[in-house]
């Protein structure tokens, strides 16, 4: 009797836990999403009414005169962007896989191009376009946009070897690199409401040890909990999971808290201004 009721709180544990993970999902999944649209709306709109000079209202090199190369990389990055941040959840749903598996097999094609294109594209953005932050922020990018290679090169070979269940673990790792520079806008956000303004950084040069931080952890902390929440689900103790359990709903309130901040103070007006230019 003690060993059926201890099998049954262990399974409790994995489904709340699991429960929580779906939440985080759901969440992502909205707030990069409306991201995405600001990013198709804004950059799209100031292409299309022929004043890509709206872009270094957000980008400081956004778009440079007579610099062709430049604009056109800025340009792909945006794009692969927009690709990524709607293709990307679409990519992880059970739904997709189950329902329209010649849609998963294409859009994740897409994808490990995009990651590839995106990953270097932002390495010429930084180091050769150049980019607010100082050198720590590069190299953080930097890293992040190497993590985004290996992660895409090993879910790549494993789909090939049909060996999905590892392939699905490596994409998720995926998914969190490529996620990284709007998991920094939200934990920016979340920050800059948390202490209502600027706090630990300079806002003119955008350096400053809050930020080295954020950099870091822009993608660390979303593989970290990751793996733990992997971990947590192979049949670790109840106060591990739980533990994990705490640090997934911490992270959502992140989330949201950031989310709700970017859209009210940038993304909202930014695409109620695109729509205007129409």
């Amino acid at each position: 009797m003690h060993v059926r009721m201890n099998t049954q709180s262990i399974k409790k544990e994995k489904k709340f836990l699991s429960t929580i993970a779906t939440s985080w999902f759901a969440t992502a999944v909205i707030g990069q999403w409306i991201f995405g649209s600001y990013v198709i709306l804004f950059y799209g709109t100031a292409i299309i009414t022929g004043q890509p000079e709206l872009w270094n209202k957000v980008l400081p090199h956004g778009y440079v005169p007579g610099d062709s190369t430049g604009n056109y990389v800025v340009g792909g990055h945006l794009l692969i962007t927009a690709i990524t941040i709607f293709g990307g959840p679409l990519q992880l749903m059970p739904a997709t896989v189950k329902y329209w598996p010649g849609f998963h097999r294409w859009n994740g094609r897409l994808y490990i191009i995009a990651a590839f294109v995106g990953a270097i594209t932002g390495l010429y953005m930084v180091w050769i376009r150049g980019s607010i932050g100082g050198i720590v922020q590069h190299t953080s990018i930097s890293i992040n946009a190497l993590l985004i290679i290996v992660f895409a090169v090993a879910a790549y070979r494993k789909a090939r070897a049909r060996d999905f269940k590892n392939h699905r673990i490596w994409a998720i790792r995926l998914f969190l690199a490529m996620s990284g520079v709007w998991f920094f806008r939200i934990g920016f956000n979340c920050w800059l409401i948390v202490n209502q303004g600027p706090a630990g950084f300079d806002p003119k040069t955008f350096t400053g040890p809050a930020l080295f931080i954020l950099s870091f952890s822009q993608y660390l902390v979303p593989l970290i909990i990751f793996e733990l929440y992997r971990k947590a689900q192979a049949g670790s103790g109840k106060l591990f999971k739980r533990a994990v359990a705490s640090a997934i709903i911490l992270f959502i309130l992140v989330m949201v808290v950031g989310i709700i901040g970017a859209t009210k103070d940038v993304w909202l007006p930014r695409i109620a201004e695109s729509l205007r230019a129409w």
